[in-house]
């Protein structure tokens, strides 16, 4: 086609695009932002969280619209920043994310201003804390024995371990960034910190492949009767997918051949954890020995049918990786296992199909409850009664065993050969890679425009918080509070836990991910 012939179709297309763009905005009423009001309610907004709120390139989760209170899972001081997403390493993900969509370097040295601060924050193990303090072992330490200690239904803050916790993907959300930092231009400034937390995963690695809750081994509280839970071999939120994921893209970043065993043997521990019949699912954690075993005081010995639906998951991603079909087969034997156990109508709340925890020996459902009031005087209990059950941690779960089982039958039907196509892991796969985009929510719900128009003049999006807690005045005591605080998320007003607060609004990391993904999404388009 010659150049005046294609400049003719050029414009003929750019009148018919803008044509549509009159009629679809005289039909909604609204026009709908240019590409430059997106890239500048993007910067204002970026500009007051890095600004305004951030703490040495570092975040919490919510602050009030003055930023005289703030919390991350608890009430955070305005010298500390969280770990845990959507916290310090998840807001450096979005900024990474916004450089990916805009090439500004703005967004990038964002992300080097987090990164860094995470490094500050990095464990000597080369691991990670739920939360950093930037003023010192003395504040945090402080923090720890007061509105740690008192946070009834909290108990991983209920101490002061002085380790690193894979808990909630702090770590492995922490070490994915740096990756990524690492990679995007090569800076030699970032490796030292992401090679010690490669190692820390690879140290903290038991011989059979389990990864502990904490790490280096503490065994230091025993609480309620209990031992330390800690050095247990854990599933519970996801630490062990979370870490192969890691290493997994350790290897297709960057080809370190040391990750290798590391993943064969977290992917091999899965299978090893598994029960016989006739209870072939998965508890939350075990002991060294192989056996399931408690931790929180709401987590009883037991069975977990979400961990089980989880891990089921992973062993068909498993197979996906490595065209191993050892991964697929005991799948079969958990999903059977999982559809009976499926609750009768009327038992769990509408939308919940499953008991969360599941009885030893008998399969019976078993469920929690509480009574007291605080931390000192308050206690968990398990039982069958299905009435009346813990309202900050569910006893039932919803399970599409259906969903499951597609998912199995679709990865049975895959060739070993056929299932390794565009693994990572595959033979000769070589280096590529990651993706452009990991903290852009996907779908990105709202529509642009409005959210633009939410921006507040200061640059935040003012938006629920969600959750509220009783500021630390004065340490629990023995005596109980009349009332019952049995399906509360709080206790009395010596509890720090958080508590449902539907009116409280403010700064949110998570409202200004949601919505930066919104934008973001405008500009692929």
């Amino acid at each position: 086609m010659s150049s005046p012939v294609r400049n003719a179709v050029h414009i003929a297309l750019l009148v018919a695009l803008a044509l549509f763009t009159a009629v679809t905005s005289a039909q909604t009423g609204t026009a709908a932002p240019g590409r430059a009001q997106i890239l500048d309610a993007m910067k204002r907004a970026t500009t007051f969280m890095t600004e305004k709120v951030s703490t040495n390139g570092g975040f919490v989760w919510t602050y009030l619209p003055d930023l005289s209170r703030r919390w991350g899972e608890l009430e955070a001081r305005d010298t500390q920043i969280w770990i845990q997403p959507p916290g310090t390493a998840t807001m450096g993900h979005l900024f990474l994310d916004a450089y990916h969509a805009t090439g500004d370097d703005d967004y990038y040295r964002a992300a080097e201003r987090t990164a860094n601060a995470l490094i500050w924050a990095q464990h000597p193990s080369g691991g990670w804390n739920y939360l950093a303090d930037f003023g010192g072992d003395r504040s945090l330490r402080e923090w720890y024995d007061t509105i740690g200690r008192n946070a009834w239904r909290l108990e991983e803050f209920q101490h002061y371990w002085g380790n690193a916790t894979f808990d909630d993907a702090g770590t492995a959300e922490s070490a994915r960034l740096l990756l990524r930092v690492y990679l995007e231009k090569r800076d030699p400034r970032f490796k030292p910190a992401l090679d010690k937390a490669i190692q820390f995963v690879i140290d903290s690695q038991y011989p059979e492949g389990f990864w502990p809750q904490r790490f280096p081994l503490q065994h230091e509280f025993s609480h309620h009767g209990l031992p330390d839970y800690t050095s247990y071999a854990t599933f519970n939120d996801d630490v062990a997918g979370e870490n192969i994921d890691f290493l997994v893209q350790c290897y297709q970043g960057l080809g370190d051949p040391r990750v290798l065993d590391t993943i064969r043997r977290g992917m091999n521990a899965f299978l090893i954890a598994q029960q016989g019949p006739p209870q072939p699912g998965w508890s939350l954690q075990y002991t060294l020995d192989g056996r399931p075993a408690a931790a929180r005081t709401y987590e009883p010995r037991s069975l977990a049918t979400h961990t089980t639906a989880t891990n089921v998951g992973l062993l068909l991603k498993f197979y996906r990786l490595t065209g191993d079909t050892k991964y697929l087969a005991r799948v079969p034997d958990a999903l059977d296992w999982l559809e009976r156990l499926t609750l009768a109508p009327g038992v769990a709340p509408s939308g919940r199909t499953h008991p969360t925890f599941v009885e030893i020996g008998t399969n019976r459902p078993l469920y929690v409850h509480r009574e007291g009031s605080n931390v000192v005087n308050g206690r968990y209990y398990a039982d069958y009664d299905s009435k009346n059950t813990l309202a900050h941690y569910s006893g039932f779960r919803a399970i599409d065993v259906a969903g499951l089982r597609r998912q199995y039958q679709d990865a049975k039907a895959l060739r070993p050969e056929d299932a390794l196509r565009g693994s990572p892991l595959a033979p000769g796969a070589g280096a590529r890679p990651l993706p452009r985009f990991v903290a852009v929510e996907t779908p990105a719900a709202g529509a642009p425009r409005d959210v633009i128009a939410s921006l507040t003049p200061e640059g935040y999006w003012l938006a629920p918080l969600g959750y509220n807690s009783h500021p630390f005045t004065r340490h629990s005591t023995a005596s109980a509070v009349a009332g019952s605080f049995s399906q509360t998320h709080v206790g009395d007003d010596t509890d720090t836990s958080p508590y449902p607060d539907p009116a409280l609004r403010g700064i949110s990391t998570a409202a200004y991910i949601r919505n930066m993904s919104v934008l973001i999404k405008a500009l692929e388009r």
